[in-house]
């Protein structure tokens, strides 16, 4: 949304109690966005009346981007199919840095182009599934929900192709609605359990072709897990323990467990 008194850009914008509107963390006090409602403030509660009877609810500046009717999953914008493309295009390029870097160095067919394009697939797919889980399940729950690049993770994930330590995080689903610690948890938590399964899956397929890129996938997708559950700041793993501590600890133990198993096995 944009701040309705300076049009900053605002990911979750504060609502004034007083005249409804929505204004970024500097505006968000009634005088500072002089309110034509701040008279209400010096009222006792049981004069505050609306000076005008609204009918029906007056959407909010971000009503195109809703969903059109409710159960709807993974419907896209324009503008998010874009940022997608984007961050995939990144993500696919740290992807064939790992063939041709530090994954494989003495490879006599790291320079295959169907290898390179299976990696490169492989980092999408982790990539791409890990922020759908994290979409569906928010618009499962009625919010808006989209996928935004950040200009620090598109620079951490540009870096990652040059260095030894891969990082995908080149944005994140934006999520805005009325939500308890249930539904917070739940969508964060989809994103990393996504992970997990897709690493079930890698291992197998390295096990039974010995496929490169499977190796790639069973390696890195239960690191990515492991890496978002961290409870710490902005992280998947901060939100599920905020709502719940065992299935917390259950899930951080599984990506554990599997981050190490398969540096063991391959």
């Amino acid at each position: 949304m944009k701040c309705q008194y300076c049009g900053a850009d605002v990911v979750l914008p504060f609502k004034c109690p007083f005249c409804g509107g929505y204004y970024c963390v500097k505006h968000r006090l009634p005088e500072n966005h002089e309110c034509p409602e701040l008279w209400k403030a010096w009222l006792p509660r049981r004069e505050i009346e609306p000076r005008v009877r609204i009918e029906e609810p007056i959407k909010p500046s971000w009503a195109p981007y809703l969903p059109p009717s409710e159960g709807r999953l993974l419907w896209f914008s324009f503008k998010e199919i874009g940022h997608l493309l984007a961050g995939t295009l990144l993500v696919m390029a740290v992807g064939i840095s790992i063939i041709l870097t530090a994954f494989f160095p003495f490879s006599p067919h790291r320079w295959r182009l169907d290898i390179l394009l299976s990696s490169a697939l492989v980092f999408a797919s982790i990539f791409i599934l890990h922020e759908l889980s994290h979409k569906a399940v928010a618009q499962y729950y009625g919010m808006w929900a989209e996928f935004r690049l950040n200009m620090m993770g598109v620079l951490i994930t540009l870096l990652s192709i040059f260095l030894p330590i891969k990082l995908i995080s080149p944005g994140s689903v934006m999520v805005v609605g009325e939500a308890d610690r249930s539904v917070v948890g739940k969508s964060a938590l989809a994103g990393p359990l996504t992970n997990i399964v897709l690493s079930l899956i890698f291992m197998f397929w390295a096990l039974i072709l010995h496929s490169s890129s499977a190796i790639i996938g069973a390696v890195f997708s239960p690191w990515i897990a492991l890496f978002n559950l961290i409870p710490f700041g902005m992280l998947d793993g901060a939100k599920v323990l905020w709502w719940n501590w065992r299935i917390w600890a259950v899930s951080f133990s599984v990506s554990l467990l599997l981050t190490v198993l398969v540096l063991l096995i391959f």
